[in-house]
């Protein structure tokens, strides 16, 4: 079952949705209120008349299967003069969440503004919030030059036609090909990741090896050693274990490449693994590798797992991505695995959680 998705800017459980964004958006900010009536002005106006105080604009909200109540909302605003329309206030109650509410509503606000015309849909997130974050960079948004000076705001749009006159592209999801500037990110199917393991997933692993990465191999890796590996990888996506998600090139080559593994234990059902995220050399340096972290935590979340974890070389390049992108470190274990020369190296466990 699928949530229920409402246009209703007078629902009566809308203002305590707004209430409850505002108040954590204050406390986050370092400026907390202890209840609606301490928000700045502006803000508790939203909460005290929402039909008042967006009535040109579209208030979405998302109930989940087997619920009577919204759990979730959305507001686009509408478009004014030259700037594009823009989505604020995206909140899912914290008891509702990792059941993929904010995703269902971003595809929905994105479908709305496409059908509308809009050329392109903008948002600002702070920088510390990586979930949500995440969540966008999926769906195809990016940062552009800001129009707001906040310190740590970050503006994002994403374009809804190709140019002007060219239909609107639909919703980006999980389900269907994530594109960026230069590379084609997807979700491979076991038979794809069956075609491509002796080929382009077999080079990915061996450049890692090849370049020092700590990723279960020691060298030199024979090829057909890796790509046993990959068939294996793909017999686990057959059973639902592991997803697989890889970067094309413009010429079609595999760029990169992470899995995302589920926990198979009935207590840790809750829980993936991201393991084997790869990029290869030659198109390093370009967010490749936090495009595809990105893609496989959107996954997660919408597929309803709550919690991540994976492990990585202490002081290894990886490392600083993943705190950069919001993961916890739970902390180092020494002499944990050998380096692809055999030397043993600390390892530093990393987990985050999924909104």
């Amino acid at each position: 079952m699928n949530a229920s998705i409402v246009e209703d800017r007078s629902h009566p459980r809308l203002p305590d949705l707004l209430g409850a964004y505002h108040l954590a958006n204050q406390a986050e900010k370092g400026t907390p209120a202890a209840a609606v009536a301490g928000l700045p002005a502006v803000y508790r106006g939203e909460v005290d008349d929402p039909a008042a105080a967006f009535t040109a604009d579209t208030v979405l909200l998302a109930t989940p299967p087997g619920h009577d109540l919204p759990a979730a909302c959305v507001v686009l605003k509408a478009a004014h003069g030259d700037r594009a329309p823009e989505i604020k206030r995206l909140w899912v109650a914290p008891e509702a969440r990792r059941q993929g509410l904010a995703r269902a509503l971003m595809a929905e606000v994105l479908r709305r503004a496409a059908a509308s015309g809009a050329p392109a849909v903008r948002l600002t997130v702070w920088n510390w919030r990586q979930e949500p974050l995440a969540l966008y960079r999926s769906l195809g948004f990016e940062t552009v030059a800001s129009w707001d000076e906040r310190p740590d705001l970050l503006c994002l749009e994403k374009p809804l036609r190709d140019r002007p006159g060219r239909a609107a592209r639909p919703p980006v999801d999980d389900r269907i090909e994530l594109h960026t500037a230069d590379d084609r990110i997807e979700l491979l199917t076991p038979d794809a990741v069956r075609a491509h393991a002796p080929g382009g997933l077999t080079a990915l692993l061996l450049d890692a090896v090849d370049s020092g990465a700590s990723v279960g191999f020691l060298s030199p890796l024979a090829a057909d050693e890796a790509a046993a590996w990959w068939t294996g990888v793909a017999e686990e996506a057959d059973r639902g274990v592991r997803d697989v998600w890889a970067a094309h090139g413009p010429d079609g080559s595999l760029t990169g490449v992470v899995t995302l593994v589920r926990a198979g234990a009935a207590n840790g059902r809750h829980r993936g693994e991201i393991a084997r995220l790869l990029v290869h050399r030659s198109t390093r340096g370009r967010g490749l590798a936090r495009r595809l972290l990105a893609a496989a935590e959107a996954r997660a979340a919408a597929t309803g797992l709550g919690l991540l974890v994976l492990d990585t070389q202490t002081g290894s390049p990886a490392e600083r991505l993943y705190r950069a992108t919001g993961w916890t470190a739970a902390g180092t274990v020494p002499d944990y695995a050998a380096d692809p020369s055999g030397v043993l190296r600390a390892t530093t466990l990393y987990y985050k959680r999924l909104g």
